[in-house]
């Protein structure tokens, strides 16, 4: 924590500083002016400016302006004037100064004064003469929007004076900001928050970090920094400085900025019925309020989201209540036609009196629902009288709560509208969403589908009957059954206007592109996926069925299988930003399918910080099919990036969960982790049997290329004589170009022939598996250099290290061993491998069933190809983590 208290490390102001670089050399340049709001980072960035000057070899001085200050004539910068020198005499005095100064050791001196709009006149007059006979170099602070004289209005003009506006920060920016402040990355929802409260401003960002932190609501789980659900508090500091920036308000325009406190963004005639157009106007000018024009329309809102937060503070009980029934009164009298008329006097009534007329309630709901704010669903169905629920409103309630993943909420609010439920219709639509917030809530498949089976016996309509088949489909495709789950799909209506349920063909045109992926039918699950986002879309209005953006999370997953990485990264990057201002849980199951993509393209990094989001979201609402994969994921992107402490840390917590059926992805990827751990560390054999069981899990479920995946490591891992006849055969099966590539590089080092490798390396970069093609030109060199063809190896050894450049320091044992001047057979390969992750020889011959003496053998000729002496120098030399101490090579025996 007192590491984060500090100073914060300057982001995002790469241009500016590029400026002052530029300042800096003009011989010409007389001074550097940065202009902005109040807490975009204007002290910051001009404290770094001084920094870079005073590494410079420039002599550097500081001073702060300040309103009590200012009353004194040069009393900001007293502090910095030669002493003796008499300045009753401005001419003469001022000379005397620039004398002394210009006559010191060093060269220019370079000046700082933070807020230069509050220095008094001779300040400002002094240093402008100072500025002129090159003596100094000003860097100086000013606030947007603040008055000044004409002598600090000198200070920043003319051509010699260099002029940035600094405004706040995006949300890249300030990504990149809180990572390096906190020292790793930041949850997607937690950037989002504070992005939003912020408003980009530095200042108010830091102080809501701080009191985060302080009160504990702002945590690391090893991976990522995430705050609590619903939690974000700010320091005293923060209240002090917005309240200090509200009180410079003129008093006229106070009730105006009290009512877009509870009730942005509002008409401007709203606003302008509590206070005369000059206060607003007045309002606007001091930076406290912003107008937007929509055609004939002026909105008006806060200037900041934090204002708001501030002046609810303060507001009493009944002034509040007040301000909310004047503004419904006002809406209500307009005849409340616009769109959003009715949810909001809904809320403000809701907030006033802690009820509202039922009717108003259940329609503002319906707009609540169009706009995916679940939160507001909650709050505004939940203040229904029970006399008015129907099973339209407890549906309605218990799908805001599935989203917001609170399964038994959801459930109690199912089995109420299950209760109320007269005739086939209201049946369907609540066995439609009680199934999957069961299956979501971590019970096992069979239950779901008995639900699914109770409500087919008592549907009798063939209408009825069809979407209840579609919706076990789409039950049995994230239960893990994809094949079976595309048999009862078969029949889907192409088009969601050709639809008997919206809901169900909603449902199972989201599951249908995912179980095409996995069996390998790429081609159709893009267009599938396409197609139902095109349809949710055009129905969103009226369905039930969570948002829009979730049609996104199977294509991602198809386009990763089709080899078209870059597509599902930009897809995914842009529906996932989609979900997370809606907050809907399902983005977990992106977030899962994000990392794998980036795992397939040999982006370790990458992927575990999708796999780490994912988690972290599965464990916020305990959702433990999509946690299962995520830490399985997270293990293996450690391992390889040679962190086996924190890939046996997501192992262990993967053995302690409970054992439910697969979910979306094969139970056997859950898997990479611990074959990749073992891989690392050595052990290949034991990986490779790791990936062998979980390849044939895969099978058994119908998950064809999550079997390739698997099998594909296997290959990796020297296993390629064993699953290359499978590799093939799935190829043959599977469209698109991933699984031949993946047949082929198999089939290449199973051959170990040069030129194989080259071609399988090939295929595999023009599909953008860097990663892969690395290992497969490593391969390459190697055989070449056993060949004795030093140049093709060369030469492979090159585009290898080039591929290699993409994967983000990903460590495979094929890349390891692959730099011996002399080529390790497969058992020196393992044996060295193990020897450098610190076992000894007795554990060495235990683990691969060999005597002792042999494996001292396998370990000197590894010795000698490699050129080493000791097992430091080993690990070295295969890129692995030394183990404690330096042993002797073992002694060659006579009769291996």
């Amino acid at each position: 924590m007192r590491d984060r208290v500090g100073r914060w490390p300057l982001v995002g102001r790469g241009r500016e500083l590029g400026d002052f670089a530029d300042a800096l050399a003009d011989p010409g340049c007389r001074g550097f002016v940065v202009g902005g709001a109040a807490g975009v980072g204007k002290s910051r960035l001009a404290e770094e400016c001084l920094e870079r000057a005073a590494a410079a070899g420039l002599r550097v001085g500081r001073a702060t302006a300040s309103a009590a200050a200012g009353v004194v004539p040069l009393g900001a910068i007293a502090h910095l004037l030669p002493a003796g020198v008499d300045l009753s005499d401005p001419v003469a005095g001022f000379a005397a100064v620039a004398r002394r100064l210009t006559a010191g050791p060093g060269r220019q001196w370079v000046l700082l004064v933070d807020d230069m709009h509050l220095l008094d006149s001779a300040s400002a007059v002094l240093l402008r003469q100072l500025m002129d006979t090159g003596a100094l170099l000003l860097i100086g602070t000013v606030r947007t929007g603040e008055p000044y004289g004409e002598a600090v209005a000198a200070l920043r003009g003319g051509d010699a004076v260099h002029r940035v506006d600094l405004t706040v920060l995006s949300p890249a920016q300030i990504e990149a900001l809180l990572q390096a402040a906190l020292g790793g990355p930041v949850a997607r929802r937690t950037l989002h928050e504070l992005s939003a409260a912020s408003g980009g401003n530095v200042l108010y960002l830091r102080e809501l970090v701080l009191g985060s932190l302080t009160a504990g609501d702002l945590t690391e789980d090893g991976e990522l920094w995430q705050l609590s659900e619903g939690r974000l508090p700010a320091t005293v500091r923060l209240t002090e400085v917005i309240g200090a920036r509200l009180a410079t308000a003129d008093q006229a325009g106070r009730p105006a900025l009290e009512l877009l406190a509870l009730c942005e963004p509002l008409p401007l005639a709203d606003a302008e019925a509590l206070v005369p157009p000059r206060a607003m106007a007045v309002l606007e000018q001091a930076g406290l309020i912003r107008t937007t024009q929509d055609r004939r329309r002026t909105a008006v809102s806060l200037a900041h989201p934090l204002y708001g937060e501030v002046l609810r503070a303060g507001l009493p009980l009944l002034r509040r209540r007040t301000l909310l029934l004047d503004q419904a009164a006002r809406v209500e009298a307009r005849g409340a036609r616009r769109r959003g008329d009715l949810l909001r006097i809904a809320t403000w009534r809701l907030a006033a009196t802690g009820t509202a007329d039922p009717a108003l309630l259940v329609q503002a709901a319906a707009v609540a629902r169009h706009a995916h704010d679940y939160p507001r669903i909650v709050a505004l169905l939940e203040a229904l009288p029970d006399n008015h629920r129907t099973t339209a409103t407890d549906l309605t309630l218990g799908n805001a709560f599935f989203e917001m993943g609170r399964w038994e909420a959801a459930e109690t609010a199912f089995a109420r509208a299950d209760a109320f439920a007269r005739g086939e219709r209201d049946q369907l639509a609540v066995a439609l969403v009680r199934t999957i917030n069961l299956l979501w809530s971590n019970v096992p498949l069979a239950e779901a589908l008995s639900v699914n089976a109770a409500a087919l016996e008592r549907i009798r309509g063939p209408a009825g009957r069809h979407v209840l088949t579609v919706n076990e489909g789409f039950l049995r495709i994230v239960g893990g059954l994809p094949t079976q789950g595309l048999a009862l799909l078969e029949d889907l209506e192409t088009e969601v206007g050709d639809a008997l349920d919206v809901n169900a063909w909603l449902r199972g045109a989201w599951m249908k592109p995912v179980a095409l992926a996995l069996v390998g039918r790429t081609a159709e699950a893009v267009t599938w996926a396409e197609r139902a986002h095109a349809g949710h879309r055009q129905v969103d209005e009226h369905a039930l069925v969570s948002h829009p953006a979730i049609q996104r999370v199977p294509l991602v997953l198809a386009l990763s299988e089709a080899a078209r990485p870059t597509e599902a990264r930009r897809e995914g990057e842009r529906a996932y930003a989609e979900l997370v201002a809606a907050d809907s849980v399902v983005r977990v199951w992106l977030a899962v399918f994000l990392g794998r993509a980036e795992w397939l393209a040999g982006l370790p990094v990458t992927a575990r910080r999708w796999w780490a989001e994912a988690a972290a979201l599965a464990r916020t609402f305990h959702h433990v099919m999509a946690l299962r994969p995520a830490l399985g994921g997270l293990a293996a992107c450690a391992a390889v990036l040679g962190d086996p402490d924190a890939a046996e840390a997501s192992l262990a917590e993967h053995r302690a969960l409970p054992p439910l059926a697969p979910g979306l992805l094969s139970a056997g990827e859950e898997h990479l982790g611990e074959a990749w751990l073992s891989a690392t560390r050595g052990h290949l054999g034991r990986a490779r049997s790791v990936l062998t069981a979980a390849a044939g899990v895969a099978r058994s479920t119908g998950h064809l290329t999550g079997e390739a995946l698997l099998l594909t490591d296997v290959a990796r891992l020297g296993g390629a004589s064993a699953v290359t006849d499978r590799l093939t055969a799935i190829a043959r099966t599977c469209d698109g170009a991933l699984a031949p590539a993946r047949a082929g590089l198999a089939s290449a080092l199973a051959a170990d022939d040069a030129d194989q490798l080259l071609e399988a390396a090939g295929a595999c970069q023009a599909i953008g598996a860097e990663l892969l093609a690395a290992e497969a030109y490593a391969a390459a060199a190697t055989a070449w250099r056993r060949a004795g063809r030093p140049r093709p190896a060369a030469a492979a050894d090159h585009r290898a290290a080039a591929a290699l450049a993409h994967c983000e320091g990903a460590r495979t044992p094929l890349l390891a061993t692959a730099r011996a001047a002399v080529p390790l057979t497969a058992r020196e390969r393992e044996t060295a491998l193990l020897a450098a992750a610190g076992n000894t020889s007795m554990d060495i011959a235990r683990a691969l069933t060999l005597s002792v003496r042999t494996v001292d053998n396998h370990l000197h000729h590894a010795y000698t190809k490699l050129g080493v002496t000791t097992r430091r120098e080993l690990a070295r030399a295969l890129g692995t983590p030394p183990s404690p101490g330096a042993l002797p090579p073992p002694p060659v025996s006579a009769d291996e």
